[in-house]
């Protein structure tokens, strides 16, 4: 459930983020920005669903899905495909992020 919930908050947030860049750096219509607005506050309720004792955490693990879900934006809707750079550094970041949300916990101070 924790992937799904974290695949639609990056989808959310990179819709509404595009929304503004499509308002301010494309010309569009000012219109733009309700759906944009509409689509961060999805994004925010949805990482509120993640079944995480902290909030960071859950937002530091969040980082690694959403840089790749941003390289498939890159590649699926501004047609530039990923570099092996792009590939690795998004593969870093997610492993990354499996180890800050999956990680062993003890009760010890790290």
């Amino acid at each position: 459930m924790t992937a799904f919930t974290y695949i639609g908050a990056a989808l959310a947030e990179i819709a509404g983020c595009f929304a503004f860049w499509a308002w301010l750096r494309l010309d569009r219509s000012p219109w733009w920005v309700a759906p944009g607005v509409a689509s961060l506050c999805l994004f925010a309720y949805l990482l509120t669903l993640v079944d995480a004792e902290h909030a960071g955490r859950t937002y530091a693990a969040y980082g690694g899905v959403y840089i790749i879900s941003a390289l498939l934006w890159l590649w699926l809707a501004e047609e530039v495909r990923p570099d092996r750079w792009d590939l690795v550094g998004g593969a870093i970041c997610l492993i990354g992020a499996a180890i800050i949300l999956w990680g062993p916990r003890g009760s010890y101070a790290a």
